[in-house]
Formats: structure tokens, C-alpha cells, sequence
């Protein structure tokens, strides 16, 4: 069966790390592999803060060719467990303060990283991605598909999640919103709340917030 973006974003946005593969600047022909924290940005792109003094940092400003593997953060069995492979371009970003703020919400951990100033964001836009639901259960998603719903800004995200943060529970906060789900943090863990019959218009993602 092939996948659909839904279901590879649900995946994307439950996981917190990947592994980040990128080509070797002193080792020309070799993949260099690195595990590195992410935040899904408004056009689900996977984001990455790196310092510039980190060996996948020259890498990508020699060759922004790279691909990131995510797995499932809860799975005993890995093969037998959903897994994806996104291949793509990397490229760095302007740190906006709608940016800044969401990547702190899903990486609190950055603030004491962007104090020190030599650190930038850099994102992997999709060209191709390999998923796998498990045993026998895989296919490819195209750069069009992933890219083919319109995006929610960062600047309605901040809005809605300054209107959830009164409204919830104090052992839950709100990380991020898009077209497809909320991402929630409840009592320290991450979870994902789907919603049926997405992408929601904003009419529609507007009634669904008002039921959390």
C-alpha cells in the first residue's frame, strides 16, 4: 500500500531526533552520519540548529545533498516498526522570531545553544521519501505530494498556540499546529492528536482547536 504525507507526518512530527546523513567534506565519496535534535517547521520540513563548527555543518555548505532517518521513538522492534527516510536539500534559514520560538517549544534545550551565537538553522526540504510501515509495507512519497497542502503561517501557529496556552491543563502545552495535527507535550512526554479528515481548512482547524 503506499503511503500517504499524513501518515509520514505523524511519524515526523512524534519523533524528536534523527539520524542526519550528509556527504563527508574530508572523506570525498562517504556518507557521514550524525544523530541531531529536529522540529518540523510550518511546511514540514525537518529543522536543525548545528554550530558551525560541526563537522555536518561544512559538510552541508560544501554539498546541501542529505537525508535524515527517523524512526519511531517507542518501537521495541525497529523492523517492525514505522520508519522513514527523507532525501532532500538542505539549506540555511533565516532565524525569524516566529522560527526561533517554535523550535525552542519542541527543543527547550536550544535557548543555551543560541545564546552562544555561533549556531544557525538550517532545514532539509523533501525531494523524495522512503517510508516503511513495517514487514512488507513500503513505498515512496514525491516531492509534490509532500509539498501539496498549503501551509499554516508561523505567525497564525503563534496566534492559536497564545489561545490554547489559557485554556489547557497545566500538565499539557500546546508545541505546535498544522493543517493535519496538534502536537502536545503532556506531563513531559510528546504526543500527536490527528485529525479526522485532514487538512483542515482554517474554518475547520478553528472548530477542532475549540474541542481540545
Amino acid at each position: 500500500m503506499k503511503p500517504t504525507p499524513a501518515t509520514a507526518l505523524q511519524l515526523l512530527h512524534s519523533a524528536s531526533f534523527g539520524a542526519l546523513a550528509t556527504h563527508a567534506a574530508q572523506m570525498p565519496g562517504y556518507p557521514f552520519a550524525t544523530a541531531l535534535p529536529f522540529a518540523p517547521d510550518e511546511l514540514h520540513r525537518p529543522v536543525f540548529l548545528v554550530s558551525t563548527l560541526a563537522e555536518h555543518t561544512k559538510n552541508l555548505a560544501a554539498d546541501p545533498h542529505a537525508s535524515l532517518l527517523v524512526t519511531d521513538p517507542h518501537a521495541q522492534d525497529v523492523l517492525d516498526a514505522p520508519r522513514m527516510t527523507i532525501i532532500g536539500d538542505a539549506t540555511q534559514l533565516e532565524a525569524s522570531p516566529e522560527l526561533i520560538a517554535r523550535f525552542v517549544r519542541y527543543q527547550p534545550q536550544a535557548e543555551q545553544y543560541l545564546a552562544l551565537g555561533d549556531f544557525s538553522f538550517y532545514a532539509l526540504s523533501p525531494k523524495r521519501v522512503r517510508y516503511i510501515a513495517g514487514f512488507a509495507q513500503m513505498g515512496w512519497i514525491e516531492e509534490n505530494e509532500w509539498f501539496d497542502v498549503k501551509p499554516l503561517p508561523l505567525a497564525d501557529e503563534a496566534r492559536i498556540i497564545a489561545a490554547l496556552d489559557g485554556r489547557l491543563p497545566a500538565n499539557l502545552r500546546a508545541l505546535g499546529v498544522d493543517r493535519y495535527g496538534v502536537d502536545l507535550i503532556r506531563d513531559g512526554k510528546r504526543e500527536r492528536k490527528v485529525f479526522a479528515s485532514a487538512p483542515l481548512s482554517n474554518e475547520a482547524l478553528a472548530d477542532k482547536l475549540r474541542l481540545l
